[in-house]
C-alpha cells in the first residue's frame, strides 16, 4: 500500500530540479526522445509506400511497412537507450510481444480514424496519441521483470 501512495505523490512538492534527477522522469524523457525518432521513421516509410499506390489496400500495407520497419529500430534504441539494458532473446520476446498488441491497437485506431474520412497523414498522428502511452505502459512491465 505504501509504494502505491508513493508513486501516486510523485511528481507532489517535488521541485524541477529533483524532476530532473529522478531516474522514472530521466526514463520517459529518454522513452520520449526514442519514440518520436521511431515514430519519425514508422511514418517517412508510410508516407514512402504511400508514393507508390494509394488504394485502401495500400494504406494498410504502408502503415504495416513502416511499422515493421520501425519496431526493429525501436527495439534496439528502447533496449539500449531508453531502459539501458542489453538486448537478449527473452527482451526480444516481450518487445515483440508488446507490439503485436501494440500494432492491434494501431491497426485498428487507423482505420477507424480513416473510416472516419480523417486525412491519411493525420489518421497515424491520432494513433500515436492514444497508442503511445499504452506501450510505454506495456515495455515498463517487459523491461521491469527480472
Amino acid at each position: 500500500m505504501q509504494d502505491w501512495k508513493k508513486q501516486r505523490n510523485f511528481a507532489a512538492g517535488m521541485s524541477i530540479q529533483e524532476m530532473i534527477k529522478d531516474k522514472k522522469v530521466q526514463q520517459f524523457l529518454r522513452f520520449c526522445c526514442v519514440g518520436t525518432v521511431a515514430a519519425g521513421i514508422h511514418y517517412g516509410v508510410y508516407v514512402v509506400v504511400q508514393l507508390i499506390a494509394t488504394s485502401g489496400f495500400w494504406l494498410n500495407m504502408a502503415y504495416t511497412v513502416g511499422y515493421v520497419v520501425s519496431l526493429v529500430c525501436n527495439f534496439f534504441m528502447t533496449t539500449y537507450i531508453t531502459f539501458r539494458s542489453k538486448a537478449s532473446v527473452r527482451r526480444a520476446a516481450g518487445f515483440g510481444g508488446s507490439h503485436l498488441v501494440n500494432y492491434f491497437i494501431h491497426i485498428v485506431l487507423f482505420n477507424l480514424f480513416i473510416a472516419l474520412n480523417v486525412h491519411r497523414l493525420l489518421a497515424p498522428i491520432l494513433v500515436l496519441a492514444v497508442a503511445v502511452p499504452t506501450n510505454f505502459m506495456i515495455l515498463r512491465w517487459v523491461y521491469g521483470r527480472k
